[in-house]
C-alpha cells in the first residue's frame, strides 16, 4: 500500500470513528485489514492524534471557517480536516503535502467544490 492509500484509510477510519465512536483499535484492524501492531506507525498516530484532539482540532477549524462552523460539516470533512491537523501536529511531511492529500482524498470523496473548502481551511491552520 502507497503512502495515498495509507492516508485514505486512516481519514476512513476517523471517518467511521465519528459515525459510531468505536474502539480505535478495532476501527484500525476493521479498515486497514491488519492488526494494529503491523499498520504504519505514523498513520496509526495520525489516527490516534485526530481521536484524542478532536476537540481542540474543531475548535481551530470552526475559527477558520467563515460563515460556516465545524458543526456543520460533514463527516468526511471533518475526518480530512482532523487528520490534516493532526498531520501538522506531528510536523513530519511538509504542509504543502498534506495539504495536497487532502485535496485529493476530498476531490475522490467530497461533492465536487469541497476540495476548495479543504484546501483553504488547511491552508491557514
Amino acid at each position: 500500500m502507497n503512502r495515498h492509500e495509507l492516508r485514505e484509510k486512516a481519514m476512513i477510519t476517523v471517518y467511521q470513528y465519528l459515525l459510531v465512536r468505536r474502539d480505535e483499535d478495532e476501527l484500525m484492524e476493521d479498515v486497514f485489514d491488519m492488526p494494529v501492531d503491523s499498520i504504519d506507525p505514523y498513520f496509526a498516530s495520525i489516527i490516534r492524534n485526530s481521536i484524542e484532539h478532536e476537540e481542540e482540532y474543531a475548535g481551530y477549524i470552526g475559527r477558520v471557517l467563515e460563515g460556516w462552523s465545524y458543526d456543520r460539516l460533514g463527516y468526511i470533512e471533518k475526518a480530512i480536516l482532523l487528520n490534516g491537523c493532526s498531520e501538522f501536529a506531528l510536523k513530519q511531511i511538509a504542509a504543502s503535502i498534506i495539504i495536497d492529500e487532502s485535496v485529493e482524498i476530498a476531490k475522490k470523496y467530497c461533492d465536487e467544490d469541497t476540495y476548495k473548502l479543504i484546501n483553504s481551511v488547511l491552508d491557514v491552520i
